[in-house]
């Protein structure tokens, strides 16, 4: 038995292949209930983010590779991916050891495309949470995202890699400061600042205190309004483009929220302004660089400013790792016992059988011996220094 992993991220898929990939959470619940009705599938766990989309499998050894292609088949059947896209080209395929050490790490923000960024762990957890809540997730998984997010945590606490508060919200306010020189007194329009990134951004806007904030809602509701923010109903969203300086869209909607047509259509005057779209599948409509002064920025473009982030972290991220690789030999410590567990109470009710026929110290010899004649001589090696190990310690 082991665990198995389908990955696709922002190392395999740009930005446009990705937005392929992307499910709501009702796609994701019946892909999971979908892949673990197959009879070789014990347990599944599906992470979607912006920059990934992973499927985490439990399943036996000898199936693996039919694992794979079902969970893959169950995929594909929720996309409706372009002809001229092959999804295939873009999957990554993990098992055993190497699935688990994948898991870690981005647990741990150190496979992100910001080293370092917290939000990932929030997500991982949340996925965990759905496939509790969908009973697709039992022993063996539950237990390695436990481990997995408790490596985390410790990274946290224990190095400067989380320290510096850079994520894809940052970065984004940073793309808009530096287009613009400063965001001191400049307009920013949140759209999504409901959710998870757009909270994040519309969070760090207010503690710069630097810009005017507007946020859209969906129905006009004051409990955001205050003197520094100003909430606008969604449907409006055109009608304040004009005096906007950054436009900022972090939804989960399947459509454009800003159309070039109507963005055009809206915008009276040339001056510069930024858009900013951090969704997947996008939010805004990429043709609004046509636009004279404007300047537009997606997910993939933030790939230069992260990756000088990676730079400062990477003595950190070395830390991170020796962190990460304690916690991977735990848990693959106890996955072995667990696998093996109840081969261990056969052993023991076996020599205590003896021991009551023949007497402790008999069973034990006979115990030993069979060991000897069963096990190939590096095996015994190493099984006999555990023993020397023990016998130090007391």
């Amino acid at each position: 038995m082991s665990i198995q992993l389908i990955s696709l991220s922002h190392k395999t898929a740009d930005l446009n292949v990705r937005s392929c990939f992307s499910m709501s959470l009702e796609q994701q619940k019946n892909c999971m209930k979908a892949i673990y009705s197959e009879d070789m599938v014990e347990e599944c766990v599906i992470l979607s983010t912006c920059n990934r989309l992973e499927i985490y499998l439990y399943g036996k050894d000898e199936d693996q590779r039919q694992i794979f292609k079902k969970a893959e088949n169950h995929l594909f059947s929720q996309l409706d991916l372009p002809d001229k896209i092959d999804g295939a080209e873009y999957l990554r395929f993990y098992s055993g050891k190497k699935a688990v050490e994948h898991l870690f790490l981005v647990a741990s923000g150190l496979d992100s495309q910001v080293i370092g960024e917290d939000q990932i762990l929030g997500q991982v957890k949340e996925a965990q949470a759905m496939a509790a809540e969908a009973a697709t997730v039992g022993t063996f998984l539950n237990t390695c995202f436990r481990y997995a997010i408790t490596a985390a945590k410790k990274i946290k606490t224990e190095t400067e890699l989380s320290k510096t508060a850079v994520s894809t919200a940052t970065i984004a306010i940073k793309a808009a400061r530096d287009a613009l020189g400063t965001l001191k007194q400049k307009k920013v329009l949140i759209i999504g600042a409901s959710g998870k990134i757009g909270g994040s951004v519309y969070k760090n806007l207010l503690s710069d205190n630097e810009a005017k904030i507007y946020i859209t809602q969906r129905q006009k509701c004051k409990k955001h309004a205050s003197e520094k923010v100003t909430v606008i109903d969604y449907s409006e969203r055109y009608a304040w483009l004009e005096p906007m300086d950054v436009i900022i869209s972090a939804t989960a909607s399947p459509h454009y929220t800003l159309t070039f047509d109507k963005v055009k259509g809206a915008l009276q005057s040339d001056r510069e302004r930024v858009f900013v779209d951090l969704a997947v599948p996008p939010d805004i409509d990429g043709r609004v660089l046509q636009l004279e002064h404007t300047h537009y920025y997606n997910l993939d473009d933030f790939t230069k400013i992260a990756e000088e982030n990676n730079r400062r972290k990477k003595h950190e991220a070395a830390a991170a790792l020796d962190i990460l690789e304690d916690y991977c030999i735990q848990f693959e410590k106890w996955m072995i016992f667990q696998t093996y567990y109840s081969n261990l109470e056969e052993v023991r009710e076996n020599i205590c059988g003896q021991a009551k026929r023949y007497g402790a110290e008999k069973a034990f010899n006979r115990f030993f011996y069979t060991l000897r004649d069963c096990m190939e001589p590096d095996e015994l090696e190493i099984f006999m220094k555990t023993l020397k190990k023990i016998g130090d310690m007391e």
